[in-house]
């Protein structure tokens, strides 16, 4: 107790100062000082407490004696000795393995051409993953063969080829539209045909007649052709058209399917002689030649146009 008296009448002296001189010490300072006391008040509470924890013991070995402290220190180191454990290692704490000094009491009591076994346990992480394949197991069954909420192999089948089918649709779709003059082809299959046909209905008849045996446009099914009778060349006085001869530009009304679409049905027309046709306008082309873009001839300033 004499010792701690000095120390806190240092601290409160210097807790003090800075009181005293206040219009000399800055802030910043004042901050440092008052950081510094209470790290010291700290030191002084734990000095405080080691001094108190050594005064109970001298306390208790006077109360006790010399020879019934000692033998209550006897008694601890005891306890602490029997409570002391093995170190285990990493592995054997993973694989749930008994340290070395236990396997005596691991031993089980059967034993073949002096091989013994020992009865370590199922490692907890390798339990743990097993009762989950279990629960996966249940709700697996639960959910895709008693309630169906999922899908099995052949319905998740299904749905992916529709989904594909519809990706093929879509991919198709867009790569037609890319087509233009110098990439399309003629195509005889009944869908192009079909959709071109309902196309030409709707756009070209009031010009080229129901059909295409020529009104005010010229005749569409004979082989005389004012700019060309390929399917290249059908397909560019479709898009463009020939606004000096009365034929629109359809580029805007129609996609490049579908002006391609028209052109093929065109094509298909040829020689198919309809009743009331036109008469021939522009050169001969035959259905060779109009293959051949190289081979074709056109005559534009003839009235009308295809």
């Amino acid at each position: 107790m004499k010792i701690i008296k000095p120390i806190l009448l240092s601290a409160l002296v210097l807790t003090g100062q800075p009181l005293l001189a206040d219009d000399l010490i800055s802030g910043e300072v004042k901050n440092y000082i008052g950081y510094g006391v209470i790290v010291f008040m700290l030191l002084v509470v734990l000095v405080a407490m080691l001094v108190l924890l050594r005064a109970f013991k001298v306390l208790t070995k006077v109360l006790l004696g010399p020879a019934a402290y000692a033998e209550l220190q006897a008694e601890e180191a005891a306890q602490k000795a029997g409570k002391a454990k093995p170190k285990v290692s990493t592995v054997e704490k993973l694989l749930s393995l008994k340290p070395l000094e236990e396997e005596q009491s691991l031993i089980m009591e059967h034993e073949y051409d002096g091989i013994q076994e020992l009865n370590n346990p199922t490692p907890a992480w390798f339990m743990g993953l097993f009762y989950v394949t279990i629960v996966f197991a249940v709700c697996y069954i639960f959910i895709y063969h008693v309630f169906g909420i999922g899908q099995l192999q052949y319905a998740e089948y299904k749905t992916e080829m529709a989904v594909a089918a519809k990706e093929k649709e879509a991919f198709l779709a867009k790569s037609a539209n890319k087509v233009d003059e110098n990439t399309v082809k003629l195509e005889a299959d009944a869908a192009t045909i079909a959709a071109g046909q309902s196309i030409f209905k709707q756009s070209c008849v009031p010009c080229h007649g129901d059909h295409a045996q020529g009104v005010v446009g010229p005749n569409l099914t004979d082989e005389y052709w004012l700019h060309g009778g390929s399917i290249k060349d059908v397909f560019k006085t479709i898009k463009y058209g020939v606004t000096a001869k009365g034929m629109p530009t359809w580029e805007k009304q129609l996609s490049p399917k579908q002006i391609a679409d028209v052109a093929n049905y065109v094509e298909s027309l040829r020689g198919s002689h309809p009743a009331n046709p036109k008469e021939p306008q522009g050169e001969k082309e035959t259905e060779e030649a109009a293959a051949k873009p190289e081979a074709k001839t056109k005559a534009a300033m003839i009235v009308g146009s295809k």
